[in-house]
């Protein structure tokens, strides 16, 4: 089945600093999560389970790997009229600039859009992680004759400051929104959510960057070139004029925005009942089908462990930790709350020779890495220690980043023999 009145709109995101380096040769939408699939998975495979099959991808820094996924990933019947499309950020008679906003970025695409029939347009994040009825959303939107719907969570006096709050009625009608507001002024902006909710703390309706706009309205909105993002002048300046409506969401959703959420919403699924549900056969995530081998572990003790296809492990122990594809980890070594986002291809034993490499792709012997992130294509040579923490100053250099602890070890380093980072 296909929804013929949705079209879903992905934003990509900016030039995802907050992420750097993981996003130094991809954009953020491309970057690698749970050890085979990419961020953009996440919204487009929500669309797919909603029978939402018409998709365009907006972008515009370090598109070629998230163009590349795409098009080796979704792929519908030819006689379906399912398509994801990415769209990078062109220069027309009409937009000589880049992407000034989410706004900005929908207006400059609108063309594209309109070639098509819709009468609802959902646009969504593609740096988030959660799993989502869309169906069920667009439902309440058409049945309160809404013209817009902004998908809310409710959250806590702490995280609230961080976020678009909106106040709502008891018919979850938004009747005013603030951009991250200050503590002082949170007790005049709680709604009414569930029990379940409230035992939490949790009276605040955090907007989650997920709208339903009508066509028309949509049309109308983006015919004035003044304004360049929806959170911050689109859906303010249009809530007392246009019906709009709050669709709470009581799941899992946590946003991508830096390297410590990223890693703790990586490390998370190693949880014994992880928030993010990958086993669940109704609200799938589909990825690219690499056709792997299946892994091949020898003597390690593995503990809260996620790993991936096509790996080959000797480690004395890998704890609380996520290996990705076609990892290689050495003997006697120990990867302790660590994301490795694993290879791109294999080393043959015969390119090993040839080229005489002397630090492997993978992780060597003896090493012990703990609290970090070692991104795709690294070498780490035998009897490296990284020991990540709190105790670690921000730094970069050309192999690793360091994050509020974390150590981002960058694409394709190598890291030599015996080095320390702790």
């Amino acid at each position: 089945m296909i929804n013929d009145k949705v079209l879903a709109i992905i934003l990509g995101g900016g030039q995802g600093s907050r992420l750097h380096p993981l996003t130094h040769e991809r954009s953020k939408p491309a970057v690698p999560i749970a050890g085979k699939y990419r961020l953009v998975d996440i919204p487009i495979s929500n669309c797919i389970n909603s029978d939402i099959k018409r998709m365009f991808v907006l972008t515009q820094f370090n598109s070629a790997s998230l163009n590349r996924h795409i098009k080796d990933t979704y792929h519908f019947s030819f006689f379906s009229s399912a398509f994801v499309d990415v769209l990078a950020a062109e220069q027309t008679p009409h937009n000589k600039t880049w992407f000034q906003g989410t706004a900005d970025a929908v207006r400059q695409s609108m063309h594209h859009f309109l070639r098509h029939d819709f009468d609802y347009v959902l646009i969504l994040s593609g740096d988030q992680l959660y799993q989502m009825d869309y169906e069920l959303m667009i439902e309440a939107h058409t049945k309160n004759n809404a013209q817009i719907s902004i998908a809310t969570i409710p959250v806590n006096a702490k995280d609230a400051t961080s976020f678009g709050i909106l106040k709502a009625d008891d018919q979850n009608v938004v009747t005013s929104f603030i951009e991250k507001p200050n503590a002082d002024l949170l007790p005049e902006w709680s709604s009414e959510v569930s029990d379940e909710m409230k035992s939490q703390g949790r009276n605040y309706l955090a907007s989650m960057g997920i709208y339903i706009f009508n066509r028309e309205l949509l049309v109308d909105l983006m015919n004035d070139p003044n304004t360049n993002d929806f959170g911050k002048e689109i859906i303010p300046q249009n809530i007392e004029t246009h019906k709009t409506l709050s669709y709470q969401y009581e799941g899992y959703w946590t946003d991508i925005g830096n390297i410590d959420s990223f890693f703790e919403a990586n490390i998370g699924l190693t949880n014994d009942i992880p928030q993010f549900d990958l086993y669940n056969k109704s609200k799938r995530i589909y990825t690219r089908a690499r056709m792997l081998p299946t892994s091949k572990i020898e003597g390690t003790l593995l503990n809260k462990a996620v790993i991936a296809e096509g790996c080959i492990i000797s480690a004395a122990k890998i704890e609380r930790s996520v290996i990705g594809i076609r990892s290689r980890i050495g003997k006697e070594s120990t990867l302790i709350n660590t994301y490795m986002m694993g290879s791109d291809s294999y080393e043959t034993l015969e390119e090993i020779e040839n080229y005489k490499i002397k630090i492997l792709m993978g992780v060597g012997e003896r090493c012990f890495i703990n609290n970090a992130i070692i991104d795709k294509n690294c070498r780490i040579g035998d009897e490296v220690r990284i020991n990540g923490g709190k105790h670690l100053e921000d730094k970069e250099t050309d192999m690793y980043v360091i994050k509020e602890g974390i150590v981002v070890i960058k694409k394709g380093a190598i890291i030599p023999v015996g080095y320390t980072i702790e």
